[in-house]
């Protein structure tokens, strides 16, 4: 295990020894495994870990909001149809029924209120990976409250109508929301340092 001053930037160890400060360079000639453990390196990663899957939201639902905008102008009615041969579905069954209908009341500014809407949901699931990946507390408490208020409602489906994709989200989001109340509990030293302050 290599000393922990040789991860020192060279001119901060010079600046040290020049300055005369002995005993500082001499706290940074610990070795890596004396160091206290601490508990963030593995919040850190999982803090990360959520950060990508909110960050992936945000930009699956920002592409979303920019394919509806590419519906202006246009028969959405019939590009549903379109839609439903292609992926070889009987237009005639039940959702694809419902599909088609739905397509028929869309409007321009119905379509521009969604690709909003998009667009302030996928900002609030970037700048909230923005915080997770940067540690900071709000983010932590926008992802456990964010994630948090579907679980009723996920359990509700699990309990009426079991599918594995629907299980699937329920334990992702249960594993989310006890990672971000366990990061919540146990803040990292560079959040308790800037809480100290």
């Amino acid at each position: 295990m290599r000393p922990f001053f040789l991860c020192l930037p060279p001119v901060l160890v010079w600046h040290l020894t020049e300055a005369g400060q002995w005993d500082t360079l001499l706290l940074f000639m610990v070795k890596e495994k004396d160091l206290p453990a601490d508990v963030s390196a593995p919040t850190k990663a999982g803090l990360r870990i959520v950060a990508i899957m909110e960050a992936s939201k945000g930009l699956l639902v920002l592409l979303g909001g920019f394919g509806l905008l590419t519906l202006l102008h246009r028969d959405v009615q019939a590009v549903a149809v379109q839609l439903i041969n292609r992926l070889h579905l009987n237009p005639s069954k039940h959702y694809p029924t419902i599909f088609i209908d739905a397509a028929s009341h869309v409007t321009d500014l119905r379509l521009w209120q969604m690709a909003w809407f998009a667009l302030v949901y996928s900002t609030l699931r970037l700048v909230e990976a923005y915080g997770l990946w940067h540690e900071r507390r709000w983010a932590e408490w926008v992802a456990l409250v964010s994630d948090g208020i579907y679980l009723p409602i996920e359990i509700i489906e699990v309990i009426h109508r079991q599918s594995p994709f629907r299980v699937g989200t329920l334990l992702v989001n249960l594993v989310v929301v006890a990672w971000m109340g366990y990061a919540l509990l146990h803040p990292s030293r560079a959040q308790k340092a800037e809480m100290a302050k």
